[in-house]
Parts: C-alpha cells; sequence; structure tokens
C-alpha cells in the first residue's frame, strides 16, 4: 500500500468527485458525529466487478455456481495488507439486495415485476481517495501490486486541476405508483388476517414508484444529501445503475472483531420551536405502540448478532434513544458483540440480512408473506449498500430511502410496519408519502 497526502482545505468530497476522471465512480459520505462521520470515499475505475443471480456469481476469473454467494466476498479480504488508521483503503462497493435470501431462505419468487437487476454487485477499487473531514486532508490511497506511484501521482494532478462543472438540470417528465390505493389496502387486510392468525407480529409492506426524467443524476444525490443529511449518504455509478441515497440506518458493521447493528423504530417529526421539537421527543418515549416495535426489533437484532458472537458478548451500549435528524427524530439503538473467532466477517453480513425493520418478525415468515402479497421484487430496496474493505472490515447501510437510477427512469420504493391494530387507509399513505419524499429532488 501506498499513500500521498495533500492539502485538502480548498477541496469538498463533491469536488473531488467532479474532478475524479474515469467511469463508476462512487461518493461515500457521512453526517454521524464521531468517528463514523470522519472520512468521506471517492474512487472511480474499478479493477474488478463481481455480480450474483441467485446461485450464480461472476467476478474477473469467470462465472460459477455456488450455494453461498456471498462468500465470494470474503476473497476479497487481504491477509498482507498493511494497517492504516483509515476505515477504507481498497475494496468492494456495491449492494447486496433484498433479494439475495432467497439463496439462503426457503422463499419463493413470486413476485413478477422486475428491472433485471443482480441480486448483489459490486465494484473493487485498488485506488482510492479519502476525504479527512477532521485534518482538512485529502489522502490518496493505492493497494494494487504495481504502478502505485505512478496512479497516485496521475490522481493528485486530477486533484488539483481546477475546474467547474455544471450539472444538467433535472426534469420530471412522468410518475408512476405501480400499487393502487385499493390493493395495497387489500394487501394491509390479509397481513393483518396472518397477524390475528398468530403467522408473524409485523410484517412490513411496500410499494414502488417509478419516475421518468432528463437531466444528470448526481443532481438527485446533490440535492438529497442537502435535503437529508444522514449517517449514510451514498452515490454508487454502477455502469448499468446508479444506486443513490440518504439513509439513517446502519445495518451491520465490523471494525476488527466488533460486529454491530443499529435497529431504528419510531418516529416523529421535529418541531419548529426548541420547545414543540422537546414535546415531540417526549411524546416519542411514551407512545407505547412504537415502543413495542422498537422492542421487537431490537430482539430482532439482538438475535442476528447472537447467532455470529462469542457467548456472553453481546451488549446494547445505546437502547431506544432519540436521535435527531434535519427533518425527523428516531428512536435508535445498538447491539454489539465479538465475532467468534471460527467465522469471519461475512458470516456476520450473512447473518443480519434482511433487517427486521424492513421484513417483519419471524423474519422467515414474514418474507414468506411478503413474497405472496408483494407483486414487484424489491431488489436494492431493503438489501443494504456499503464497502467492504480489503482488511475485512465493512460498513452497511440498511437501503431505504434510497433511489435506483436506470436510463432515464429513477425507482423508489419504501414500506410500512403492518401490525393487528393498523388502519389500511393510513399505512397507505404512509408509503405513499415516504416514497415521494425522495422524489422532492426534483423540485
Amino acid at each position: 500500500m501506498k499513500q500521498l497526502i495533500i492539502n485538502g482545505d480548498e477541496l469538498t468530497p463533491v469536488a473531488i468527485f467532479h474532478r475524479l476522471t474515469g467511469e463508476r465512480k462512487v461518493l461515500l459520505e457521512s453526517r454521524a458525529e464521531g468517528k463514523h462521520g470522519r472520512y468521506s470515499i471517492i474512487a472511480s475505475n474499478p479493477v474488478e466487478t463481481i455480480r450474483a443471480n441467485g446461485n450464480e456469481v461472476t467476478d474477473a476469473s469467470g462465472t460459477m455456481h455456488t450455494n453461498d454467494p456471498l462468500a465470494l466476498l470474503s476473497k476479497l479480504v487481504s491477509r498482507d495488507t498493511p494497517d492504516a488508521p483509515y476505515p477504507f483503503i481498497g475494496g468492494a462497493v456495491g449492494y447486496i439486495g433484498y433479494d439475495m435470501q432467497r439463496v439462503y431462505e426457503p422463499i419463493p419468487n413470486t413476485p413478477s415485476e422486475t428491472r433485471d437487476l443482480p441480486d448483489a454487485l459490486f465494484q473493487r477499487y485498488e485506488t482510492v481517495v479519502l476525504y479527512d473531514h477532521i485534518e482538512e486532508q485529502v489522502i490518496l490511497i493505492d493497494t494494487g501490486e504495481t504502478g502505485q506511484t505512478a496512479r497516485l501521482e496521475k490522481l493528485k494532478a486530477e486533484l488539483e486541476t481546477a475546474m467547474t462543472h455544471e450539472l444538467a438540470p433535472v426534469v420530471r417528465t412522468s410518475e408512476r405508483v405501480l400499487t393502487s390505493k385499493n390493493e395495497f389496502v387489500e394487501r394491509v387486510l390479509q397481513a393483518k388476517e396472518a397477524i390475528l392468525a398468530g403467522e408473524v407480529f409485523q410484517l412490513v409492506l411496500s410499494q414502488r414508484i417509478d419516475a421518468t426524467f432528463t437531466g444528470d443524476p448526481f443532481h438527485f444525490y446533490r440535492t438529497l444529501r442537502k435535503q437529508n443529511p444522514s449517517p449514510y449518504l451514498f452515490y454508487i455509478d454502477l455502469g448499468e445503475a446508479i444506486v443513490l441515497g440518504a439513509s439513517p440506518e446502519s445495518l451491520v458493521r465490523v471494525e476488527g472483531n466488533r460486529v454491530s447493528t443499529n435497529p431504528i423504530a419510531g418516529t416523529r417529526p421535529r418541531g419548529k420551536t426548541i420547545e414543540e421539537d422537546v414535546r415531540h421527543a417526549a411524546d416519542l418515549v411514551k407512545d407505547e405502540k412504537e415502543l413495542a416495535e422498537h422492542r421487537m426489533l431490537l430482539d430482532l437484532g439482538r438475535n442476528d448478532i447472537g447467532r455470529v458472537a462469542k457467548v456472553g458478548s453481546v451488549t446494547i451500549p445505546k437502547q431506544m434513544e432519540v436521535e435527531r435528524f434535519k427533518n425527523v427524530m428516531h428512536l435508535v439503538s445498538e447491539v454489539e458483540g465479538e465475532l467468534r473467532d471460527d467465522l469471519n466477517p461475512i458470516d456476520a453480513l450473512r447473518a443480519c440480512l434482511p433487517a427486521g425493520t424492513v421484513s417483519g418478525a419471524p423474519k422467515i415468515r414474514a418474507m414468506q408473506l411478503i413474497d405472496e402479497l408483494e407483486t414487484v421484487k424489491r431488489e436494492v430496496y431493503a438489501g443494504a449498500v456499503g464497502y467492504l474493505d480489503v482488511r475485512g472490515g465493512y460498513d452497511f447501510a440498511l437501503a431505504i430511502r434510497t433511489m435506483v437510477v436506470q436510463g432515464d427512469t429513477a425507482y423508489v420504493q419504501a414500506g410500512a410496519g403492518i401490525v393487528y391494530d393498523s388502519d389500511p387507509v393510513s399505512e397507505y399513505e404512509e408509503t405513499l408519502h415516504k416514497a415521494k419524499s425522495l422524489l422532492e429532488v426534483f423540485a
């Protein structure tokens, strides 16, 4: 590994993204406080693409069939990489879709509507740029086997070249809601029947909206990061699709031998005044319905981490605390454990997919019912988006508040947790509001 550090006080992550030449560029940012918001990650020109569809996996070596497609990600981890004080020095960036679970669990493949995206798609980068928001430094890193110095010098020259980048204005040309109000209400009623029959405690039903547009999709990201600053901000150009979003929720993170997840459930709008904000927070922590849902998801998270953690190592360092974002506040918890010696980080990723936040509980029966009720494959939505570092650490966001762009069409999807006393019309309106709020980037 070689690195080069340059002064970054006149640069921003977005400016670096624009100055980088090449294809399939990615930008990962965070508005989280502390160490998890310190670095932004920018890269272009991946050296390899890893694609999984069901049991079929394709990488640089060819196509193979396997009962464990996610295991291929373990091969990206290098045992010889020197340590460095950065979360990412090179590795894979991409997504694992919700539908990947069909390989691992007894879930039928019922939904017919699809965008033909892979179940998982990653790009491997050897040359990356980190922006250090604390030191205002730009760190250029190359983990390739040869030509490191030349690539870093070329990268440095690109970043020192002043340029202006005008984004083509974005105009929405059409919008299509795939599920009618009556259809969604009927699905909620069927979900409530399953809940009353004791099959599940909660079921998350979602719907998708498609919108066609003209203009540069990076404009969506720039608008979204201003409108909805979040712990996970991402723009990932995967060639056949662009995945961008502002997710508030960590699906799973591995740092060293520590594995953690952050369940989020319970929401209130931010107040217009400090006094109103305090009242909303007080109301949230006393809402028994919100608290019950959060406890259920916290138990799921504890179970997921417990499957891969050493006995007695699982702790809850944060439990149902109010966290404030720009427009809303949420109840947030954290579950943490020490990864077992006989397992690797990918085992933890596999154990946490999908999050109970987007499936319901118990997970497997909830996913089976989702497959019966939803006609659209979720694909990226409700899966995981993030990076896997060559040293084995990773950070994956839950793929909510996420947009997928293919050609001139943007796809957004949102869900609502159905319980025994849910009002079907209210749940329909909630999913519609969540999905359409993402489309505000067209404004």
